[in-house]
């Protein structure tokens, strides 16, 4: 199993040098990866930190952890302003970039304060097209998309990306729904989520959700199975962490709510290490 940290760009978080010096920090203490939030607003007012700037820091901060957005909501990111931000973002970082996506919700705002689509099916046929240009344009070939939402007509984008077939694509998937659990068996991994911010979803229910993917997978390639928790109060943190591993996590993500946490209580938590 694989240990990462999913940190707020919020609030008192919401500083691209200290989110660099965090993972720094990360990295020296053993952990696997280093990811951030993909956020416009979540409280009026509150600090707020460009994510890819951010990991941009982060890139030139570190040298072996995976690095990446967990997740960025596809439809209010221009697919072709992606794909030269995440084709920097691998070659910066020597190819260590992963790629977090999801269709988004409006739990903070973030759809309805700047007249975003509601629906939640519009923003899923997004996020399927955005992938797809995204994807075409990473091939360094020439490419043309003809879409509902979007569409490109002879692009050709250099250079590419340093990873190779591509940059690992993780889908969030709310459980249990079944359509975004269909379009993440189509990609490198999952990232299943509640629905909420105050719920994880049980170990038996993952194994169930990875039951399902597997059914649908039609090669034998690297899949991860992205877990997002926190153990800070837990008894025993080995004993949490061993359950969603038994249960098929390849990923155990630490997470630090909306940016509120004291910054040295953060910190702390992630000189002591991963729950191994």
């Amino acid at each position: 199993m694989h240990f990462g940290i999913d940190l707020p760009i919020s609030g008192q978080f919401g500083d691209p040098r200290l989110l660099a010096d965090l993972a720094r920090d990360a990295e020296a203490a053993g952990w696997d990866g280093c990811f951030l939030w993909d956020h416009i607003q979540l409280g009026r007012a509150e600090p707020i930190a460009d994510p890819w700037i951010s990991l941009a820091a982060i890139a030139l901060a570190t040298t072996r952890i995976r690095i990446g957005t967990l997740v960025t909501p596809l439809y209010r990111r221009s697919p072709w302003k992606l794909a030269r931000e995440t084709v920097t973002l691998d070659r910066l970082s020597q190819g260590r970039q992963v790629l977090g996506v999801g269709s988004g919700s409006d739990i903070f705002g973030e759809i309805s304060t700047f007249g975003g689509p509601l629906d939640d099916l519009t923003r899923a046929h997004m996020l399927d097209e955005g992938l797809a240009v995204l994807i075409g344009l990473w091939t360094g070939e020439l490419f043309s998309f003809t879409g509902r939402h979007y569409n490109v007509n002879e692009a050709q984008f250099q250079p590419l990306p340093l990873q190779s077939p591509r940059i690992p694509i993780w889908v969030a998937a709310t459980w249990p729904k079944k359509a975004p659990l269909r379009r993440a068996a189509r990609y490198e991994g999952v990232v299943p989520v509640a629905g909420d911010f105050a719920h994880s979803i049980t170990p038996a229910q993952l194994s169930e959700l990875i039951k399902y993917i597997k059914q649908l997978r039609t090669d034998n390639s690297l899949f991860e199975v992205v877990q997002l928790g926190n153990t800070a109060r837990a008894t025993s943190k080995h004993e949490v962490v061993a359950a969603y591993a038994a249960a098929g996590a390849t990923w155990w993500v630490e997470t630090f709510g909306l940016g509120h946490e004291p910054i040295e209580k953060a910190r702390d938590r992630i000189r002591e290490g991963p729950p191994c």
